[in-house]
């Protein structure tokens, strides 16, 4: 359902070769959308719900390589690595139909009071209402899917604004469900800028809960002009990973280096900062420069590369700057910090301290930093150095 009569054309973050078109959503698109959605309450019954849910992950499974080619070709992400996100949306729509099928209220204990002795009271639950649902771009499929399988498997109508940079792989998924049975209207993507349609979405009197994944700024915001419904956000994070002198470095080094560079770093749970144990601070960064240098880098459809491209080249740009300022206040540089083929290669810095920003904000890119530290008590404060707390690790001997 879209009024609008221009497109949104979507291009290869590698090849910069046109991959796709969807149409691109009005203002008025916005209003008619939700107002659509409303006409779905009450929702269809559990059950219906979960066999739409049960027949869409059969169909994504059937599509697998299909799909996972749209979210290399559109977001740049590794085609192994898509492929793995592929097999994850499968999952989330599985879960979600489990959860269709129990989604029940509870017996309250009336008999533990005595005025409630000899009475039945129960609890059951409803939808809350029409979803608004913002999704980037660096999970164009399974991010989608963990805000729409949940909605469809609680009876709530979704408005989806996927990232107006890799709008096919939602566009696909939306495809499928409609064909897997879910009622037209139940499910509207809109594309479009986040500053206009996201906006207009979610301010919308007819929204009954925003869930929001992106950076902090949009989504505080997002808290703070919704202030009467839910609001679920999930937003970025500097991730930090201690590593003691009694841990496993070969480990830790490998995991750091996979978990660094996936998707080219573009993950809120991207590892970025590494507080390893000065008297291990060597050998980690020599096992850890040895392992990313063994990382391919190039074409995402290559099912041989390992690291990509940034999703543009403005995000490209920024990381490099970032690099920069850390290497004028003192870091320096391992490997990496080159750009080949339009793709900045893994990149791995030592002597970050928190005044950079490689280290206090998020880089969203392929750079992680070193950072030595004395005591476990400073490491704990270093690791909480930042004004995020999504995720943290520890690689250490000790049990």
């Amino acid at each position: 359902m879209n009024g609008a009569a221009d497109t949104l054309t979507v291009t290869n973050p590698f090849s910069g070769a046109i991959v796709g078109a969807v149409p691109r959503a009005s203002l008025d698109d916005v209003n008619r959308a939700v107002h659509h959605a409303l006409t779905h309450l009450p929702a269809p019954p559990a059950v219906v719900r979960a066999e739409v849910l049960e027949r869409a992950a059969q169909l994504v499974a059937t599509r697998h390589d299909e799909l996972a080619r749209t979210i290399a070709a559109e977001a740049g992400k590794p085609l192994r690595q898509a492929r793995g996100e592929v097999t994850r949306c499968v999952d989330t729509l599985i879960f979600a139909a489990v959860q269709a099928r129990s989604l029940a209220g509870a017996v309250v204990p009336m008999g533990a009071s005595t005025a409630g002795a000899g009475k039945i009271a129960l609890t059951t639950r409803v939808p809350i209402g029409v979803i608004a649902a913002i999704s980037p771009f660096n999970f164009p499929l399974n991010l989608v899917a963990h805000k729409v399988a949940p909605a469809i498997a609680a009876g709530c109508p979704v408005v989806l604004k996927p990232s107006e940079a890799t709008p096919l792989s939602a566009m696909a998924l939306g495809a499928i469900l409609t064909e897997a049975g879910l009622p037209d209207g139940f499910l509207t993507i809109l594309n479009g800028p986040g500053e206009t349609i996201g906006a207009a979405l979610a301010v919308h009197p007819g929204i009954a809960m925003i869930s929001f994944t992106g950076s902090a700024a949009i989504g505080w915001e997002l808290a703070r002009q919704r202030p009467r419904i839910r609001v679920a956000l999930e937003l970025g994070n500097s991730t930090p990973v201690i590593v003691t002198s009694d841990a496993d470095l070969a480990d830790a080094a490998t995991r750091i280096a996979a978990s660094g560079f996936t998707h080219a770093g573009q993950s809120c749970v991207s590892v970025q900062r590494v507080i390893v144990a000065a008297t291990a601070h060597d050998r980690l960064r020599d096992l850890i420069v040895a392992r990313v240098e063994r990382l391919v880098v190039g074409d995402p459809l290559d099912p041989a590369t390992d690291v990509g491209p940034l999703i543009t080249t403005a995000a490209r740009d920024r990381v490099v700057d970032w690099i920069g300022e850390a290497r004028a206040a003192g870091a320096s540089v391992a490997t990496g910090d080159a750009v080949r083929d339009g793709i900045l290669l893994p990149t791995v810095l030592t002597g970050v301290t928190p005044n950079m920003r490689v280290f206090n904000d998020e880089v969203f890119g392929p750079a992680i930093g070193l950072t030595a530290f004395d005591t476990i008590d400073e490491a704990i404060d270093l690791a909480n150095a930042t004004r995020y707390g999504l995720q943290a690790g520890i690689f250490t001997g000790r049990v």
